[in-house]
């Protein structure tokens, strides 16, 4: 009992049809867990135990019958707090959403239920999910369990946190500038960013980046996320672009071409990560792939300039639309709903037609290449509270400094995934000590199976276990 905590879900799909362990004990392990770990790290800000602790007995129900809903029927999972569920708040990380509990869940959320998944809680989240680090007035700050003074990055922080300490094997984050790729990396998880529609979307919160932000998997291992993403994956009648989604799935040729890109336009990365990432490019070497090291042949700088304004233009209309909002939101986004407002139409038309040029381009990219890899942040964790990085490398950055490599994946509808590499205390002196550091892919739109196959297989040529953080491990000691 004392380990069951730090199973895999692919690994307890075994256990549970080998009828050697139940979903009910897995429960009381993640449970207790929580209970141990929650008040330091702050992921979870809702807790359904005994509605979970019932899952949880149907689920062994059916074990015990030889009749699972899916392969991951059973396995505990954290949802983040931006995705509604019927059965808990879903406060947006707001005052506004102290009382907020949905109707309906959101699709996610109703396909991982509808899998037997058990759902255990809601994860932490910033307000309106519009950070790159995770704190609110409402629950307060999540921290990083490699080092609790430290954020593990936004806006999926309270769910990276989660499954790093072993709370839970699996959750649902999403991604809509990096969310979940950039506190994958922080937490030395597997994050998935998917195509535009390649999880269908319905009864989600208003979107506030338009169609950049998608629903996303976090996993400690592949075969994990794999699982977890085969279950929310396909098309629906409500969402349009599932449609497109599936009907743009392609391949992977055995041997890729890859550009690896260090940097984007100069911008400073951390030495550590640059150090690793250019690792992980070699491991894409070893695996037999073409690597090329070069600059993004794309030119992201009406993006650059216009992401600001999504999310200004995202929080007027939505106070707009919905007062309620706005009256317990806190002034830094009343202002930025203020400033959005103040925009012009021509704005919000003008970011339209930057992205979907973006997207023609990309897909002109990807007819010379077929893989794009480059770091998955620029910065390493900083300070909990602290909501962005003011320096890297030395030099002065603004808010997005340490997420430049991510937004413009968003923007043009690709599957991103990041994958852990080698953590900073395998690098030469005065690095980090074992922070984790993740690298990121980028495949063609629709690409989202072949990217998560080659995600495994990158996986397998590092050959190294999931590590777990040592406070982590220390903790379970006790």
């Amino acid at each position: 009992m004392n380990t069951i905590w730090q199973w895999g879900a692919a690994e307890l799909a075994v256990e549970f049809r080998a009828r050697r362990l139940t979903p009910l004990q897995v429960l009381e392990a993640s449970l207790a867990r929580i209970d141990k770990l929650n008040p330091t790290l702050n992921a979870f800000v809702a807790l359904r135990a005994d509605a979970a602790g019932a899952d949880a007995q149907a689920s062994t129900h059916r074990h015990a019958r030889g009749e699972p809903l899916s392969p991951l029927d059973g396995v505990p999972i954290a949802i983040k707090d931006n995705l509604p569920t019927a059965d808990l708040p879903t406060t947006w990380g707001s005052e506004s959403g102290r009382h907020h509990v949905p109707q309906r869940d959101e699709l996610a959320v109703a396909r991982a239920r509808a899998a037997g998944l058990v759902i255990v809680g809601k994860t932490n989240v910033p307000e309106f999910t519009l950070e790159g680090y995770t704190h609110n007035t409402l629950f307060g700050t999540t921290r990083n369990p490699w080092d609790r003074r430290l954020t593990p990055g936004g806006s999926s922080g309270g769910s990276v946190a989660a499954v790093a300490s072993g709370m839970v094997p699996l959750a649902l984050g999403t991604d809509g500038g990096g969310s979940t790729r950039r506190p994958a990396g922080y937490t030395g998880l597997v994050g998935f960013k998917p195509s535009i529609g390649a999880i269908a979307r319905e009864h989600a919160l208003p979107p506030l980046l338009l169609d950049f932000e998608v629903v996303g998997p976090i996993a400690r291992r592949m075969a994990d996320l794999q699982l977890l993403f085969d279950v929310l994956a396909g098309p629906h009648a409500a969402d349009p672009d599932s449609f497109a989604a599936v009907g743009a799935q392609r391949p992977l040729s055995q041997t890729l071409r890859v550009l690896y890109v260090p940097t984007l336009d100069n911008a400073p990365v951390d030495p550590a990560i640059a150090a690793a990432c250019a690792g992980g490019a070699q491991r894409l070497q070893a695996m037999g792939h073409q690597v090329t090291t070069g600059s993004l042949p794309l030119d992201l700088s009406a993006l650059t300039a216009a992401w600001p304004q999504v999310g200004q233009i995202g929080l007027a209309w939505l106070f707009n639309r919905v007062p309620h909002w706005r009256e317990g939101a806190g002034p830094r986004y009343r202002d930025m709903a203020d400033q959005g407002a103040a925009l012009p139409a021509t704005t919000l038309w003008q970011v339209l037609e930057t992205a979907a040029q973006l997207r023609r381009d990309a897909a002109r990219l990807f007819e010379r290449f077929d893989l794009i890899a480059m770091p998955s942040s620029a910065a390493m964790p900083w300070p909990a509270d602290v909501t962005h990085p003011p320096t890297i490398a030395g030099q002065p950055v603004g808010p997005r400094g340490h997420a430049i490599f991510t937004g413009w994946v968003n923007a043009a509808g690709l599957p991103g995934l990041n994958v852990p590499v080698e953590t900073a205390d395998r690098l030469p002196a005065p690095l980090p000590d074992r922070l984790p550091i993740g690298l990121q892919l980028i495949t063609p739109y629709g690409s989202d199976a072949a990217l998560l196959a080659l995600g495994q297989a990158f996986e397998a040529q590092g050959n190294r276990p999931w590590c777990w953080p040592p406070l982590v491990l220390a903790d379970a000691a006790h």
